[in-house]
């Protein structure tokens, strides 16, 4: 199950754009059922996560905590008496840019409508920010109707993979001489500067990290972590097919025979399919990158595989 298969989407907004995106400010009480939305805790975060768990989103160990101080103010649950019951996160990275993930409602208290009210409070804190997702393709055309548009695809493939040897010379563990290089080299394939996200997801307990370098020029690099099934990696950013695969063989490499890796690829970089493929993985479903306002140019489609679906 990928990490947009929201229950009660936000179906019948009128408008395009921020216009069609206004809703009750975070923290005031909404209907039906007497919810009410605010900002999230992470304590509350572990009970989306075992949410997530349950939909067998292969959520990574310790994500919560890298992806909370991204915008503290992002995440929102919505309760009842108390009780978390629905969850998404409004990340904004910059004044001009925002990622909506982490849609989610307790499959307890599922077909009363609480999916919309939580939309309705936490989408507001975009502020008119452009703001990305990665929708299910059964909810398409429910964002469409709140004026996000259609981007590309992404494809999840998982299985168990097949490497060619070890690495050849120029791909080496991340460190802190080459941070600038990798901070300027993600810049190019997201929407705008993330930093401090970076550098917490270099650096994470069980991350690990290759940089792939060609005549002394960064020209890719990715991170593999730890997740509650297969290990998942993202990103995967990389110049060539060859700078992908030398990428892929060293971040698989620590592996045991029987684990299993998961990538989600953009459908129009067709060598990174093509790798997965011949590294033993197989496709599992694919999500749609949808869009609502302008997108600051960057080359986000042409990924071996993106950082994350819940974060862009």
């Amino acid at each position: 199950m990928d990490p947009l298969d929201e229950v009660n989407p936000p179906t019948g907004a009128a408008g395009k754009g921020a216009a069609a995106r206004r809703g009750p400010e975070p923290g005031l009480p909404a209907t039906p059922d007497g919810l009410t939305v605010s900002v999230a805790t992470e304590e509350d975060w572990n009970h989306v996560i075992a949410w997530a768990d349950g939909e067998r989103w292969n959520v990574g160990r310790g994500d919560a905590a890298l992806f909370l101080p991204t915008d503290p103010a992002g995440f929102f649950v919505g309760r009842m008496e108390g009780r978390p019951v629905s969850a998404m996160s409004v990340v904004n990275y910059s004044a001009r840019y925002a990622f909506l993930g982490h849609y989610l409602v307790d499959p307890a208290f599922r077909g009363r409508g609480l999916g919309l009210a939580t939309w309705q409070a936490a989408v507001p804190h975009a502020r008119g920010r452009s703001l990305g997702l990665d929708a299910t393709p059964a909810r398409q055309d429910d964002y469409a109707k709140s004026g996000f548009v259609a981007y590309y695809d992404t494809v999840r493939h998982t299985g168990r993979p097949q490497r060619a040897g070890a690495p050849g010379p120029g791909t080496v563990p991340v460190t802190g001489e080459h941070l600038a290089a990798v901070l300027a080299y993600d810049r190019q394939y997201f929407p705008t500067d993330r930093a401090d996200f970076v550098q917490r997801w270099l650096t994470a307990p069980g991350h690990v990290a290759y940089a792939r370098l060609t005549e002394g020029r960064l020209t890719g690099y990715g991170v593999i972590r730890p997740a509650s099934e297969a290990h998942r990696i993202g990103p995967l950013f990389a110049e060539t097919r060859a700078d992908a695969e030398a990428l892929f063989d060293a971040l698989t490499a620590h592996l045991g025979p029987g684990d299993e890796v998961s990538l989600d690829i953009p459908a129009p970089q067709k060598e990174a399919g093509a790798l997965a493929i011949d590294r033993g993985l197989a496709a599992e479903f694919h999500t749609v990158r949808m869009y609502s306002g302008p997108v600051p140019a960057n080359r986000a489609e042409q990924a071996f595989a993106t950082t994350t679906l819940e974060l862009g």
